[in-house]
């Protein structure tokens, strides 16, 4: 009994010391203001960047990102050609929570009501890794109303074995209460270049890409905990989906590093590719998990031929 009482004062004190740092941080995000702009819904507000004049195209990021990932480099290239419309998924970056959607299902019907406000009709939709599975999500719940997808190293099958130790801990009740307000407190700039650089890997992380991304605004306790039960939940959601896919009729276009290790491309890209007569993968040798940093013209190469190939039909 007095060993429980200890561990659990010493939880409590931790907790409230990494919530205070925390604190202290989130009010520094700041120095990551918005982009673009809020667009009001039931339940809160959506982040959204737009920019360019043309087709719709609109981009949805990955695991524990923002829309600032695109805005690195991908919106200004594609924004010669199309409307690009890059989207804080809900809880990242700056859109609102809406009370913490795990499902891709639940962030696509909000994705797609927030889109729906700015007058977009059948647009082309990306997603990168987790993204990709709330682009599948969002033509599952539209087909019709989706001229085409752009998937880039997806996540959109379920895979063999289980995710790692991080992922176990970080989505249980220690992870979500002790582990991840301590890391949003506390965690070094330097652990968070380890961490993109695996990220990257075998590819360089760009000059600029972190500041740019906003290390604050990655780092906020709630988004953590957040994209923690999303990645742990995602295996089920994803073979639930999976049986879908084959009704699908849009063009997609995928494209996956042979050298990611964060999303295999034979468990995700190369089953859908051998599965769906209207999916086309091209494989870029040498490639990590960030395809649209490390060859961004091939990535917008790819999004033009889903045009293309929307238009043809």
């Amino acid at each position: 009994m007095t060993l429980h009482r200890s561990a659990a004062k010493l939880a409590l004190f931790s907790l409230v010391a990494a919530t205070t740092v925390a604190c202290a941080r989130a009010a520094s995000t700041t120095d990551d203001p918005p982009e673009g702009a809020y667009i009001a819904l039931d339940g809160g507000r959506v982040h959204a960047v737009v920019q360019g004049e043309g087709p719709d195209l609109v981009l949805i990021h990955g695991a524990n990102g923002n829309a600032r990932d695109f805005t690195f480099d991908l919106v200004g290239r594609m924004a010669q050609d199309f409307r690009v419309i890059a989207l804080d998924r809900p809880g990242f970056g700056h859109s609102d929570a809406f009370g913490g959607p795990e499902s891709p299902l639940d962030q696509a019907t909000i994705l797609r009501a927030a889109v729906d406000q700015l007058g977009v009709e059948r647009p082309l939709v990306l997603g990168h890794s987790y993204g990709g599975a709330v682009a599948m999500a969002w033509a599952l719940q539209a087909p019709d109303d989706v001229a085409g997808l752009t998937l880039l190293a997806p996540a959109v099958y379920p895979w063999p074995g289980e995710l790692g130790l991080w992922y176990q801990l970080s989505s249980s009740w220690l992870g979500q209460n002790l582990v991840l307000p301590l890391v949003a407190g506390l965690a070094p700039r330097a652990a968070v270049e380890r961490s993109l650089e695996g990220v990257f890997a075998p590819n360089p992380v760009p000059e600029g890409y972190l500041d740019h991304l906003g290390f604050d605004l990655t780092l906020r306790a709630s988004q953590l905990s957040l994209n923690a039960r999303q990645v742990d939940s995602l295996k089920g959601y994803v073979e639930a989906m999976s049986g879908g896919y084959p009704a699908l009729d849009m063009p997609i276009e995928i494209v996956h590093g042979d050298a990611d290790t964060t999303v295999g491309l034979s468990f995700h890209s190369e089953r859908m590719a051998d599965t769906l007569d209207n999916a086309n993968l091209t494989i870029l040798p040498g490639v990590g998990h960030m395809p649209h940093h490390a060859r961004p013209e091939d990535v917008a190469k790819a999004i033009r031929r889903t045009h293309a190939r929307a238009t043809a039909n």
